[in-house]
């Protein structure tokens, strides 16, 4: 079992805070996703997560010109330069104070910061290397309040910054001889955005309460004059008479060259809005110059499209009930992207044709459970929204949301044949989903009201069983008939975890009252035996071969029994495995938390022989369970901005009366309202509210390549790289790159092929075994030794994924599966992660194919009825002129 997994992809989040932003290409939307950064390429209807991670959570991006570079700052001001290319953090800067708003300038030389009443301006890093990247070419001190947002001028040599003064400041970069700054005041709110017109020095300025303001500059950009050198100190007494007599009135008079702006227009922009606007802020905005629309997001999930300078109103809608946090154009003003903090949402909308491009929702409360299905392509999700998600592995995005659920979701499970999922809730019922047409066509409940924590399905998929918490009973339906079959009694306590075996007619469940019980389902004889353990049974979970079961207690161990003999097998004392972090409200140490740690989720890999456990914890920790030893411990953030990642609080904020962090600061009224005291679930928008680091769920994938785990900040899916790691297999001296080739190229194709697999370079195999011939494949497999099937298959399956030669490989696959399937199959437990990756990446190629086809299908019934009507067209103007002709003649 390999254990280099990497951090893959962030599913289940979209949005958090912050602006959004389109790439140069206008294809791609880049959101900040906490303290990472997530890419979803409109395009190629993919997700990407940025392998970037930050220390709080991001609030400004922005991104440069050319594509190549970007920068996001967090909360604290710290600011991140990196690659797009490399997708790697260059360089790092901290500002020491929070940042507003940062901007590049339309030529790409430069960036400007907002911080505090200042704008710095810095030097973009270029291809020349420096030992500081950040070269800061100039410090403006505009206002006297925070400034709150940039924007720069065609020609990117004048900056307009507004700020929580009311007003707006229009500024040069650099000297010029008659233009320095400009104030423009008009507004009673903190201004939000303020626009440049394109080639121009007109602009647009935003206040929060909703005011817009036109002004219109008396010079153009051409007439602004730079000062080169600086000007000569000359003395009048020292000059002639002629000299002074022949001044012209322009250079005897200067002050009338000076730029000036003028207000032409002042409008009310939540006037346009259909509902009651009292309470309603503007909260974003963006302005397209090429197309002259300003696009606006308000408090109440209102949006307003305005066609400017006119102000004419083009769209009013709405897409949620809570705040549009960020709203931006892409670069050809076509699509909209509009961010949703309180319920994590990212939508594109193409306003011509008023439709959605990409609309992602996350859980809006915390993801308590998640499940792969049995192909490994879905991963299933509930969360305490009471909402059950299904999310495509491949591109991270959402397709499908059951809101059935009237109370928060426990447990989802796949049947077996991955047709459908099945969800247990407080609400007291289980709901099967159907895959296919995506509705609730099984509604399970009991005949007095139970509040569900656990689920279990049998291999069958026609039995389900569910564990309460309130009555401590596990109850059995038939999913075909939706008939309760079975009461299981027995424990004393709630029902943590039950769990059904792979290969036999045994349901193993763990409570609180410190049992574990192995029940007989079938046979109608209850409870078969019943296993003390050494504290509370918080979960369990079978190994994939029904051999054995582990179950995780309140104490931090993590214990195996023998499913048949009820034997306890092995142990692992795993509670100073999962250190835990001090929270702000805890008045004892992080290390004297730690003995209160427990494991309160449970997976086993695909091969059995090691184990995933993860719980209220930053780290998620993997066993050998043969051995009993810790193997690797993963680390799933580092973002402070969570409660319970710091270690320790500095004794600078402890005071006689508690952790001074629990005290709020508010900007505005708005922020207010405060939830119940000691409430840690619900909307926690109406106050300030810090989520603690947690791992709710975690689960291995079948195909053994990939695990995901149910996080405080969504799916974090870790998966194996082999790019990153070197595992060669029996390499000896003389197995180099040279040699390999040498051999192909003297036709030796089994040498090279089995000397290709021991040196373990992905893209040396795939360049050796895509030079073999068509013909020579059959023969090649035949000949091929047991020790390398496995390990080509595994690899032909991978690249199946990603390559085009697509029945090339099938050719490769079909062929060995028929020469060596006996083989296989006698080894089927050790395969089976192959092989599911196998069928996994063909059945996406086969999909991709279909709707190629399907649409092709459909194309060319269009072409043949098209050519039918122009069959039937020509002939009915020849049967005219037939007709025609022939009255002709009898005239």
């Amino acid at each position: 079992m390999k254990f280099a997994f990497k951090f893959s992809n962030l599913i289940g989040t979209v949005y958090r805070k912050g602006n959004v932003l389109f790439t140069p290409d206008g294809n791609t939307v880049i959101t900040p996703v906490g303290n990472r950064l997530s890419l979803f390429d409109l395009r190629n209807n993919k997700s990407e997560t940025l392998p970037i991670e930050s220390r709080y959570n991001f609030t400004s991006v922005a991104i440069a010109p050319n594509g190549c570079i970007l920068i996001a700052v967090n909360e604290t001001g710290e600011a991140l330069l990196c690659s797009l290319v490399s997708r790697t953090a260059i360089h790092r800067q901290h500002f020491r104070k929070p940042v507003h708003a940062v901007k590049f300038s339309p030529n790409g030389k430069y960036f400007a910061v907002t911080k505090d009443n200042c704008v710095f301006v810095y030097r973009t890093p270029g291809h020349a290397r420096e030992f500081r990247p950040f070269a800061l070419e100039r410090v403006l001190t505009t206002a006297y309040d925070e400034t709150t947002c940039i924007d720069w001028s065609t020609d990117s040599r004048v900056l307009a910054v507004g700020s929580k003064d009311m007003t707006t400041k229009v500024i040069s970069l650099h000297r010029m001889t008659n233009f320095s700054l400009a104030t423009l005041g008009s507004h009673s709110d903190v201004i939000i955005k303020c626009f440049f017109e394109k080639d121009s020095l007109d602009l647009y300025t935003l206040s929060k309460n909703g005011q817009l303001c036109i002004w219109e500059c008396s010079h153009d950009l051409s007439d602004l004059i730079s000062v080169k050198e600086p000007p000569k100190v000359i003395n009048v007494e020292e000059l002639d008479e002629d000299e002074t007599s022949t001044k012209t009135p322009e250079e005897s008079d200067p002050a009338e060259s000076k730029v000036s702006f003028r207000r032409i227009g002042k409008h009310f922009m939540k006037d346009s809005l259909k509902t009651d606007s009292s309470n309603v802020s503007l909260l974003s905005a963006d302005y397209h110059q090429a197309s002259h629309l300003l696009v606006t997001g308000y408090s109440n999930g209102s949006f307003l499209l305005h066609e400017m300078p006119d102000f004419n109103l083009i769209n009013s809608l709405s897409i949620a009930d809570h705040d549009i946090l960020s709203v931006t154009f892409n670069c050809t003003g076509e699509w909209i992207a509009l961010a949703s903090g309180r319920k994590g949402q990212l939508v594109v909308w193409e306003w011509q044709s008023e439709s959605f491009v990409l609309k992602q929702q996350g859980h809006i409360n915390n993801m308590a459970c998640l499940t792969y299905s049995p192909d490994g392509l879905l991963i299933a999700t509930g969360g305490d929204d009471g909402r059950v998600k299904l999310w495509n592995v491949s591109n991270g995005f959402c397709f499908v949301t059951f809101t059935e659920h009237k109370s928060g979701v426990t447990a989802v499970k796949f049947t077996q044949s991955g047709k459908a999922v099945m969800s247990a809730s407080l609400d007291g019922t289980i709901r099967a989903f159907d895959l296919h047409r995506y509705r609730n066509f099984k509604t399970l409940t009991t005949p007095q009201p139970a509040q569900f924590s656990c689920l279990a399905v049998d291999p069958s998929g026609e039995v389900v069983c569910a564990g309460s918490q309130d009555t401590f009973d596990i109850f059995v339906w038939s999913l075909q008939t939706g008939r309760l079959l079975d009461v299981l009694a027995g424990h004393q306590g709630p029902v943590s975890g039950i769990t059904f075996s792979p290969n036999e007619a045994i349901l193993v469940s763990a409570s609180w009252d410190k049992t574990c019980r192995v029940w007989d389902v079938f046979g109608g004889k209850g409870s078969r035996e019943a296993i003390t353990l050494t504290a509370d049974g918080l979960t369990a979970v079978f190994r994939p071969d029904g051999r054995e079961f582990a179950a995780a207690t309140l104490d931090g161990s993590i214990l195996f029994f023998n499913p048949q003999t009820s034997a306890q097998t092995g142990s692992i004392e795993g509670r100073y495995d999962l250190t835990s972090g001090r929270r702000d409200t805890d008045l004892v140490t992080a290390k004297k938390l730690t003995r209160t740690q427990a494991f309160s989720t449970l997976c086993y890999t695909a091969d059995g022989e090691n184990i995933l456990a993860a719980g209220r914890s930053k780290f998620v920790c993997i066993y050998n369970v043969l051995k009993q030893l810790l193997l690797k411990k993963f680390e799933i953030t580092c973002n402070h901005s969570l409660d319970g990642v710091d270690d320790f609080i500095s004794r600078r904020k402890i005071t006689e009366f508690g952790n001074i962090a629990l005290v709020e600061e508010r900007d505005n009224e708005e922020e207010a309202a405060l939830a119940l005291p000691g409430a840690k679930k619900g909307d926690m928008s109406s106050r300030s509210f810090k989520p603690e680091v947690r791992v709710a769920s975690v689960a291995f994938s079948p195909t053994g390549r990939a695990w995901g785990a149910a996080t405080t900040e969504g799916i974090l899916v870790y998966s194996l790289d082999h790019s990153l790691v070197f595992d060669p297999y029996e390499l000896e001296q003389d197995i180099t790159p040279a040699s390999i080739r040498q051999a192909l190229d003297a036709k030796d194709y089994s040498k090279a092929v089995m000397t290709a697999l021991r040196l373990n370079e992905a893209a040396l195999t795939t360049e050796i075994v895509e030079k073999i011939p068509l013909g020579n494949i059959e023969l090649l497999c035949r000949a091929l030794p047991q020790v390398y099937v496995e390990r080509l298959l595994g690899f032909l399956g991978v690249q199946l994924e990603s390559r085009p030669h697509i029945q090339f490989y099938m050719t490769w696959i079909t062929t060995l599966l028929k020469q060596h399937g006996e083989m296989l199959k006698e080894r089927s437990p050790s395969v089976m992660a192959m092989l599911r990756t196998l069928v996994k990446n063909i059945t996406l190629r086969h999909k991709e194919l279909a709707k190629i086809c399907e649409h092709n299908t459909y194309l060319m019934r269009y072409i043949m009825a098209q050519k039918e009507v122009k069959e039937k067209e020509e002939a009915r103007k020849k049967s005219e002129e037939v007709s025609g002709s022939e009255a002709s003649d009898a005239d």
